[in-house]
């Protein structure tokens, strides 16, 4: 195959130079190009008819091979500078998506400028400093918008495959831009195979190693080319399901295959209620409780549902104790209550101190300690009651012994902090309340939990919570958008506020951290396709509905489905609705599908050229059946008309049809230059030589006294030579007047001029009788003139009246059409309001987000 691309890619170097060619020579060399090139992508093309998914696809080969052919034929041009690329200029091939080459000097500029403008943007809008914002920037491929860092930006002109560093341009027998060498990259998939096209342009080819490969299912295990090893044997899976009773039904696939959906009667765990389901939600509870009697017989069990060996054993069989827990029964019933023991309940009071000294109860404890209290002095010879009463500070006792009156203030001083604890101060107990802290210069010590942690300025020493933060939160949302809220991430553990607790000792609760609310649903507006997936009707802002990226609301775009039915041939007719092969629809809930219409029309289907019969099965999706109708055609000459079988007919070739619809006989139509018919074998077209034909004609002189034949061919040169064409002789005068007259001729001519002669006065004669009889025009004249003076009153007025008839039928029209024109436009403006009406009720059913 390497071979196969050397070869191609040496024919092509011609095409690079600047120098023109002839027309000639572009033309045959775009000639053995093309035929070259197919020839090495044929078995690639022939075997993407049967790949899949995880195969290479017949677009990514014609664009492997489009790479080659304008890179071959100098037609690359750079999609910066719009200028062709020569083969001495130095290029830069994108290598993730695109491969376009471009011009190195215009992709550093370009790198450049987009870094450059990115670090601008990310210094101006995020707290970081100059140079961070330089390093972490990036610039996109032109053409397929790839991102690549600042470290990126080619600086080298290298060949295609990256070995070469400046590929040398003089060598006429290699692609420009390469380097001549293997290709030797990595293929797809990691196969690991090499690439073994030479040094080329665009995306490697599959790879064309053979190995031993077996179908998704594992069926089947054949011999294909590495790059296509992944493929179905199109039979049925058969593999066992999770049920373990049923088999996969779907074709050779890959992946798991899916859940069991055979619908059966199945009933619940408990065994209580019976629903049809499919096989793999046949263990699913209901919401009845159990309610089944325990082992004891006394007690109901109170889980809900679930499978018969799940209730246990009573909770109150076994070992049972009193309520203080100092004697054990064993052997009681379980609805019989634990006596009492009447000992002392001995449990430990809310002090920490001292135990209960009631006798064993039912029930909490008391919830205050009223045991006295002894104090001893500092060396412990005396023990005395103190007095014991609360000082006005409220959070110590009076240390005095019992005495009459007020007691004295408190003598403890105590210290005031700020809350990291670096700055203090003291003050008398009780009076710590109407202090304030002192004011700290320490900066905070608590780190922030959000995701701007290293952005967020410092703050001093403070008490409480830390102050939220105000940047933007930027979290990406599962759609791919970002959050454009203010931070709500969680916040740290708050300080204590500034208060002081008494001196008992109380439970410390340890402070959590506040957790951030979660990111509103994304508010981005984004295109949806409808139910049916019609794509060209989408709807964005300003529409009726308005889609929200998180809104979920599935909508039909009201248009006809067009989804094509089972026939193949026609399309459904239904207003848009979710396709029934859909499983999920695009928010990922399970789509109410309805099936598209049964087809139910005559078959349409053009049958092959030539045959103007219709199908008269139903629509149906295989080739039609062989057309047996009777076709009638006419012989050439006109005089039979044969009838043939249409798929008979049209199976014909144009010379076989001509054959079959000669009669054999003869042609019997009428020569165009005379007025015989054609003596050959029904053919044809025209009737050959007619100029030729060797009929005898009688031909006669002026007079139609002399008379000979003469051959038809000899009558019609003779028409010619005296200035007539033959095809204008009719009949009846057709070699007429050919011969010249004799004196025999001239005598009978002149008996009949005197005969005409006699004839023409008895016809004057009687013209002037008939003139004689007949009054002049002047008399009509004024006859007809006496005529009109005679006419009545009544019918001069007629007219008047016809007129002013026709003058109130056109007003009458008029006032009808303006009255009726009227009453339509303000039904059209009713019919308007309703559907006004109807618009905003949509818009309160489907309320805007």
């Amino acid at each position: 195959m390497s071979t196969a691309a050397g070869a191609k890619q040496q024919s092509f170097t011609d095409s690079d130079s600047d120098s023109d060619h002839s027309q000639s020579g572009e033309s045959n060399s775009a000639r053995r190009h093309t035929d070259l090139s197919n020839s090495i992508f044929k078995s690639y093309f022939e075997l993407t008819a049967t790949t899949t998914s995880a195969s290479p696809s017949p677009h990514d080969l014609s664009k492997i091979q489009s790479f080659l052919n304008s890179s071959s034929s100098g037609a690359l041009s750079c999609l910066i500078c719009l200028e062709r690329i020569r083969p001495s200029d130095p290029t830069w091939s994108c290598g993730s998506l695109c491969f376009d080459v471009f011009h190195l000097l215009c992709i550093q500029s370009w790198a450049r400028q987009a870094s450059d403008l990115a670090a601008l943007r990310a210094s101006t809008r995020l707290p970081i400093t100059s140079q961070k914002a330089d390093e972490t920037a990036i610039w996109n491929c032109p053409k397929c918008r790839s991102e690549y860092s600042k470290s990126q930006i080619p600086r080298t002109y290298f060949c295609f495959c990256g070995k070469l560093e400046s590929p040398p341009n003089d060598n006429p027998w290699i692609l420009p831009h390469s380097c001549g060498e293997v290709c030797n990259r990595p293929l797809k998939n990691n196969c690991g195979h090499f690439c073994l096209l030479l040094c080329h342009p665009g995306p490697c080819p599959p790879c064309p190693k053979l190995v031993k490969a077996s179908c998704y299912c594992g069926k089947i295990e054949d011999v294909r080319r590495c790059g296509y090893k992944v493929y179905s044997c199109n039979s049925r899976c058969n593999k066992l399901l999770g049920c373990k009773s049923h088999k996969c039904k779907e074709i050779c696939h890959d992946g798991e295959c899916p859940p069991c959906h055979e619908r059966g009667a199945y009933r619940c765990l408990c065994g209580k209620k019976e629903e049809e389901k499919e096989c793999c939600e046949r263990d699913f509870r209901c919401e009845i409780p159990c309610k089944k009697p325990l082992s004891c017989g006394k007690h109901l069990c109170e889980k809900g549902c679930h499978s018969p060996e799940g209730c246990g054993g009573c909770p109150l069989q076994g070992k049972r104790t009193c309520p203080c827990g100092k004697r054990v029964h064993e052997g009681m019933a379980c609805d019989v209550a634990v006596p009492l023991c009447g000992d002392t309940c001995g449990k430990m009071l809310s002090c920490g101190f001292h135990k209960c000294h009631e006798r064993c109860h039912r029930g909490q404890c008391a919830e205050t300690c009223r045991m006295v209290v002894f104090k001893s002095c500092r060396c412990g010879s005396l023990k005395k009651e103190v007095c014991g009463k609360r000082l006005r500070c409220k959070n110590h006792k009076c240390p005095s012994p019992c005495h009459r009156g007020p007691c004295a203030p408190c003598p403890v001083m105590v210290p005031i902090s700020c809350a990291c604890g670096h700055t203090r101060f003291e003050v008398p107990c009780g009076t710590e309340k109407d202090q304030k802290p002192p004011k700290c210069r320490k900066l905070c010590e608590i780190p922030p939990l959000c995701r701007h942690g290293t952005y967020i300025k410092p703050h001093k020493c403070h008490y409480g919570a830390c102050p939220p933060c105000r940047l933007i939160c930027e979290e990406e949302y599962p759609c791919g958008h970002k959050c454009r809220l203010r931070c709500h991430g969680p916040m740290p553990p708050p300080k204590p506020e500034f208060m002081f607790k008494p001196t008992k000792k109380r439970p410390i609760h340890q402070s959590e951290s506040t957790p951030g609310s979660p990111c509103p649903p994304c508010p981005e507006l984004v295109w949806r396709s409808c139910v049916g997936q019609h794509y060209a009707a989408e709807r964005m802002v300003g529409s009726i509905l308005w889609m929200v990226c998180s809104n979920k609301t599935m909508f039909s775009c009201e248009n006809l489905c067009g989804n094509p039915l089972p026939c193949g041939n026609h399309h459904c007719t239904k207003t848009c609705h979710a396709l029934k092969f859909n499983t999920s629809n695009w928010l990922g809930k399970i789509a109410t599908s309805e099936s598209c219409e049964k087809c139910n029309l005559p078959c349409e289907k053009e049958r092959k050229p030539g045959c103007t019969h219709t199908c008269s099965l139903r629509c149906h999706p295989d080739d039609c059946p062989p057309c047996k109708a009777l076709v009638k055609r006419s012989c050439h000459c006109g005089s039979m008309v044969h009838a043939f079988d249409c798929i008979y007919y049209n199976s014909l070739s144009k010379k076989e049809q001509i054959s079959a619809r000669s009669c054999g006989g003869p042609c019997h139509r009428k020569l165009p230059n005379c007025t015989h018919l054609c003596p050959e074998t029904c053919h044809p077209g025209e009737c050959p030589s007619p100029d030729k034909c060797s009929k005898k004609v009688t031909v006669r002189c002026r007079c139609q006294t002399l008379k000979k034949e003469w051959l038809c061919k000899d009558v019609q040169e003779a028409h010619r030579a005296a200035g007539s064409d033959p095809k204008d002789v009719s009949k009846n005068h057709f070699g007429l007047g050919l011969l010249p007259c004799n004196s025999d001729c001239k005598a009978k001519i002149q008996v009949v001029e005197q005969e005409l002669h006699l004839r023409s006065s008895k016809d004057a004669e009687v013209k002037d009788s008939t003139t004689e009889a007949q009054p002049s025009k002047r008399k009509k004249r004024r006859q007809r003139l006496q005529e009109a003076k005679q006419l009545s009153t009544l019918q001069k007025i007629l007219p008047a009246v016809k007129k002013l008839l026709l003058v109130v039928i056109l007003v009458g029209t008029l006032v009808a059409a303006s009255y009726y024109g009227y009453k339509a436009l303000m039904w059209l403006s009713d019919y308007m309001n309703e559907v006004e009406e109807q618009r905003h009720s949509s818009k309160r059913r489907y309320p805007r987000i």
